[in-house]
């Protein structure tokens, strides 16, 4: 299984996928590594990201997905697939690649992302990131509002995983 954690910048996919990763085992990929250096100069500048923009970025966490699928590595990603069309891209097979929308406030996302420090991705870019945000109609919706521990927690629940023994 793949466990995609989607949402905008700031919802906390690095830190519930780790949480997540840690918990059950698996392996966790970070949608920012596959970044092009441009895409990061870009959004480092205050600029957002185009459909453009995003195509090889995409293709490149698909090619991803499909390499784990066919070695069958339980992984969780995280990529914020703000859009419909984004995720029926890294929605390769719908039995094994499973979206978790991490859903917030802009109040409590902005106020994550102006006491972030050391990423490029900048609360001047939060407002454009709502705006091409297509809330999903077939993923699992989790509040971000809670700890990491929980909404791990929670995921695990949904889907009927098992935690790793420590």
């Amino acid at each position: 299984m793949i466990i995609n954690l989607m949402g905008v910048s700031g919802s906390g996919k690095t830190t519930v996928g780790q949480q997540l990763a840690a918990d059950l085992g698996w392996s966790y990929y970070d949608g920012d590594d596959f970044h092009s250096l441009k895409n990061i100069a870009k959004m480092s500048s205050g600029i957002p990201l185009t459909d453009e923009d995003r195509t090889i970025w995409l293709m490149q966490i698909t090619l991803h997905i499909k390499k784990l699928i066919k070695t069958g590595e339980n992984a969780i990603i995280s990529c914020s697939a703000l859009k419909q069309q984004y995720r029926r891209q890294l929605q390769i097979d719908s039995m094994l690649v499973k979206f978790v929308y991490l859903k917030g406030s802009r109040e409590l996302i902005k106020k994550r992302l102006i006491s972030r420090a050391g990423h490029y991705m900048k609360v001047e870019l939060l407002e454009s990131q709502f705006e091409s945000l297509e809330e999903p109609e077939n993923a699992m919706i989790v509040e971000v509002k809670d700890p990491p521990e929980q909404i791990s927690a929670d995921i695990q629940a949904h889907f009927g995983l098992t935690p790793q023994a420590n």
